[in-house]
């Protein structure tokens, strides 16, 4: 584990602690006046402040299990178990949401009257304003060092303080009206509590299962590989994501027909070091597009292949030309949209508006897929 991993490990479990003390707390506290003042919305809320502490701590227990060396049965880590340890915390989020929309609902076909004092209310806005300071520190930690635990913790916190007020909403409308929102705001409260959950679940699910990597940090690596002395473009870009900022990759480059292996070898690990110095990304592989440097005729069909190309409007980027003349042959990549309905057909099109342009060339049209460029179409 790198001296960052560790700082990383470290700060998600000291913020952990603190929501665990705080929701601890907080559930007692709201559990007694909840009890005392006969308020099945104030008990739900203490039921709701526990499972946030067992979110802490599973999150705690994934960060832990997250941080293992990688070994011969999982050589690329264990950095998925915090994508795991975030979907349990959803899931807790949704059982709370689920038990107090039934209890919730038990209580409005048996209503029973609330008894609030003034000792009530103040605990009970002070929890609020705990609450709202407790999430947004969470989150702000959550969003800096990039765990979906603490996000999915700290913005469940905020949704609590939103509760705990609405809580002191109805208390206000039954002290000076006499009418009494308990159990109705009980299965309100509820229902946001299950909507938030599935939110939580369908975000972390999104991400076990795997999404395009981020557009900045694509083009950032592009960037940084296509600035090496040598490289005419930088292209192809696959990331694998093995936990929170942990990808291993491979990209293609585009290099002159001239460069000899042993230049080309250097190439490679130059590039492969500065991705990991600037990126923490491991590129596993560094494929190569050789561009013709020896004959000034290539040039210009090259331009010319990549407009036709770019006709068909489901090609975002065309890469990768090569002129053979000795075989008579014009070889090139496609980037083809996932908007295109049936790919084949987009490949074929291309292929033959390229084909009547040069009847007399043997046309190479691969077809590429946009792992990692935007929907937009992209230079070159």
């Amino acid at each position: 584990m790198s001296k960052a991993e560790g700082t990383r490990d470290k700060t998600i479990i000291k913020t952990s602690i603190i929501g665990i003390l705080a929701n601890v707390f907080l559930a007692a506290f709201k559990a007694v006046v909840g009890l005392m003042s006969n308020s099945i919305a104030i008990v739900m809320d203490a039921v709701n402040n526990l499972s946030d502490a067992a979110s802490s701590v599973i999150t705690i227990v994934g960060t832990k299990l997250a941080g293992k060396e990688a070994d011969r049965k999982h050589p690329f880590g264990y950095g998925r178990i915090e994508y795991l340890s975030a979907m349990v915390i959803a899931m807790l989020v949704l059982y709370a949401g689920i038990t107090a929309f039934v209890e919730s609902v038990k209580k409005i076909i048996t209503p029973v009257t609330p008894d609030y004092s003034a000792v009530t209310l103040v605990i009970v806005a002070v929890a609020v304003v705990v609450k709202i300071v407790l999430g947004r520190y969470v989150k702000h930690v959550g969003v800096k060092v990039n765990s979906d635990s603490l996000i999915n913790s700290g913005e469940d916190a905020t949704m609590d303080s939103i509760i705990s007020a609405s809580t002191l909403v109805a208390a206000g409308i039954y002290m000076f009206f006499g009418v009494s929102l308990e159990a109705w705001l009980g299965a309100l409260i509820a229902a946001v509590i299950i909507k938030s959950g599935v939110g939580m679940m369908s975000e972390t699910l999104s991400k076990i299962l795997g999404e395009r990597a981020d557009d900045k940090l694509a083009k950032a690596i592009k960037k940084t590989v296509a600035e090496h002395p040598g490289v005419n473009g930088a292209y192809d870009l696959v990331l694998h994501n093995y936990g929170p900022d942990t990808y291993n990759g491979s990209i293609h480059i585009e290099v002159p027909d001239t460069m000899a292996a042993d230049e080309l070898d250097k190439l490679t690990r130059r590039i492969t070091a500065d991705v990991l110095d600037k990126h923490n990304v491991i590129l596993t592989g560094i494929g190569v597009y050789a561009f013709n440097t020896k004959d000034l005729e290539a040039a210009a069909v090259r331009e010319k292949v990549y407009s036709l190309a770019k006709e068909n409007p489901y090609v975002l980027q065309a890469h990768g030309f090569y002129l053979d003349k000795e075989t008579k042959a014009i070889r090139l990549d496609i980037v083809v949209s996932f908007d295109a309905k049936e790919r084949n057909k987009v490949h074929d099109d291309v292929h033959d508006r390229i084909k009547r342009e040069y009847p007399d060339q043997d046309i190479h049209v691969a077809m590429d897929i946009d792992f990692s460029v935007s929907t937009t179409k992209e230079k070159g």
